[in-house]
């Protein structure tokens, strides 16, 4: 990795870009205690501010005896049915909600050309991600492809994101050596969400990709879901040049001068992440691909990323 962070601006209290460290990702809070841009509806026209509630909510409380007024659509039969009196069901509004970081932790993160490895990168934009539920109010909790170490359970407040930023310190560190893929991950979110519930995933493109987009789209069927690439400079922008790699102790030279060998990286770093888009865009999935170069909040944009072709 060339260490480019005095060129980019990034201030040494970051670390070393090799590993995340839990005080930078503390450090973090600052960006979400940023004002949130304004919001405008697709017609540009003005409306009412939405409620830190999320209307009745979806957790049942109680049945009572129906009374003029009620709503008809929430009789409970099976109660009427037994006690020959009309029941109605009551809800408890739902004033927390939970927000769940799946953290891919393939080996292919742990590698970067500027500023920080993949890996971190995906660390601090978790980080983010985590600052900025708590600001929303949500609890939050974290996952990743093990079937050792159980998921971060959802919490509140400063205590809960800070369990989760101890978990994505330890994670990106180095690959774990139990890491069973992100579709271990996501098998494990499923099982663990509710309905409504906010979910960002942190991937390679190279794992993503091999997600069927009909899963994707089940997850944001019943989620509010975020999908994060994690990409390097090199990957999207090869230089034509000979570039030598040292993968497994051992030394790979690729000469990029050549038509082909151009080809087969694009094939292998740009196709993918065009073909997510495409696919998940489709779908209405956000999308976001962030550099390892970029500011860790990046990808909280409204827009999705383009990636050149």
């Amino acid at each position: 990795m060339t260490d480019t962070s005095q060129e980019h601006g990034v201030s040494a209290s970051e670390g070393d870009g090799l590993r995340p460290q839990l005080a930078e990702l503390v450090a973090l809070r600052r960006l979400a205690q940023r004002p949130p841009p304004p919001r405008r509806g697709r017609a540009g026209n003005a409306g009412q501010a939405p409620s830190p509630l999320r209307g009745r909510g979806m957790e049942y409380a109680e049945s009572r005896e129906y009374v003029a007024g009620d709503d008809a659509r929430h009789i409970d039969w099976r109660v009427t049915a037994r006690t020959g009196r009309a029941h109605t069901k009551l809800f408890q509004a739902e004033r927390e909600r939970v927000s769940l970081i799946v953290a891919d932790t393939s080996p292919t993160l742990y590698f970067g050309t500027r500023v920080r490895f993949k890996s971190v990168q995906a660390a601090r934009a978790g980080a983010v991600a985590a600052w900025s539920a708590q600001r929303r109010g949500d609890r939050i909790g974290a996952l990743r492809g093990s079937d050792r170490e159980a998921p971060v359970a959802p919490a509140g407040g400063p205590r809960g994101v800070l369990r989760v930023l101890d978990a994505l310190t330890r994670w990106y560190a180095q690959p774990p050596a139990d890491d069973l893929g992100l579709e271990r991950a996501l098998d494990h979110a499923a099982r663990v969400l509710r309905p409504g519930a906010r979910l960002l995933v942190l991937a390679d493109p190279q794992q993503a990709i091999r997600i069927a987009p009909a899963r994707w789209g089940a997850l944001a069927q019943h989620h509010d879901l975020s999908l994060v690439l994690l990409v390097d400079p090199l990957e999207l922008q090869p230089p034509s040049a000979p570039l030598q790699f040292l993968a497994a102790q051992q030394r790979i030279g690729l000469d990029l001068r050549r038509g082909d060998v151009q080809a087969q990286w694009h094939a292998h770093f740009v196709e993918p992440l065009q073909e997510l888009q495409r696919q998940l865009g489709a779908r209405r999935i956000n999308v976001q691909v962030l550099s390892s170069d970029a500011a860790s909040d990046a990808w909280l944009a409204l827009a999705p990323t383009e990636v050149p072709a």
